[in-house]
């Protein structure tokens, strides 16, 4: 069975709705699932059965989804393209949409208590996607996004937008990648520090991406220019903000290299995938 029938699947004892009608369509409006391979990779990388880590696969897109969903409201970015289909709220309506982010977010940790693991790792894996997600991670990268303004030049504001908002989702899959291999918390820490530096590496290619890719491209719309939002971009220039990503990605794969007793292989060709979108 491949992920993206795993992942309707996911979806089988919601209720019929239109808010189901609405999670299902932004959840398989496409996408490159790179947050539920990462954690595959890492499985793959210990010579775990990949199988372990659907459930929290799942979840992980699940939120990933959400925040897209509630990104695109008008009180946020007020985008009316993702992936180049109409976003939830112009397919639906702006409550419809509001009522599928959440659907999103709470099936995700209901689906993730279902994995069949040792529940005080499943418990703890649970935690962490929480702490992650929520308003100590996620949403706090959210909340400095929208306080932030193009016209400020702090460094430091920008760097932790870009580890709370983008990084937090790209690390936990490692996490709980690691957790779910049986690895010590020390091993988990490695990881976290890999996934804060490919979130890094991710938002300022996003940026970049943005600021030269057509809406046509990009299947979406380039709302931080239209509000006026702090971003590499503007904080750097396209030149640094190019020269800061491709060290960024260097450095990911340097600590890639320290892991002790992992097969490397399948986490840097994903890697050197993310690098290479165009997207």
């Amino acid at each position: 069975m491949d992920f993206e029938e795993i992942l309707i699947r996911s979806l089988d004892s919601i209720k019929p709705s239109r808010v189901k009608e609405a999670m299902e369509y932004s959840l398989m409006a496409g996408g490159k699932r790179i947050r539920p391979n990462l954690l595959y990779d890492v499985l793959k990388g210990y010579g775990v059965d990949t199988s372990l880590g659907d459930h929290f696969a799942c979840s992980i897109e699940l939120i990933h989804t959400y925040s897209l969903i509630h990104d695109d409201l008008p009180a946020m970015d007020n985008d009316d393209l993702r992936r180049g289909k109409l976003t939830c709220h112009k397919q639906f309506d702006e409550a419809t949409a509001i009522l599928a982010g959440d659907g999103l977010l709470t099936h995700a940790f209901e689906y993730a208590s279902l994995t069949k693991y040792d529940a005080t790792v499943v418990l703890d894996c649970i935690r962490l996607l929480a702490n992650m997600a929520g308003s100590s991670g996620m949403i706090y990268g959210q909340c400095l996004d929208i306080d932030g303004n193009c016209t400020e030049t702090n460094v430091d504001d920008l760097n932790n937008i870009e580890l709370y908002k983008t990084g937090c989702l790209l690390t936990i899959p490692l996490m709980i990648g690691a957790k779910l291999s049986g690895k010590s918390n020390d091993v988990v820490e490695q990881f976290k520090k890999i996934g804060n530096k490919i979130g890094y590496a991710f938002q300022i290619q996003d940026d970049i991406l943005d600021a030269t890719m057509t809406q046509q491209q990009l299947g979406k719309t380039n709302s931080d220019e239209r509000n006026q939002k702090l971003t590499s971009i503007s904080l750097y220039g396209l030149d640094k903000a190019i020269c800061i990503m491709n060290d960024t990605y260097d450095e990911c794969f340097e600590l890639i290299d320290e892991l002790q007793g992992f097969n490397t292989c399948y986490i840097k060709d994903r890697l050197l995938q993310i690098k290479a979108r165009s997207n």
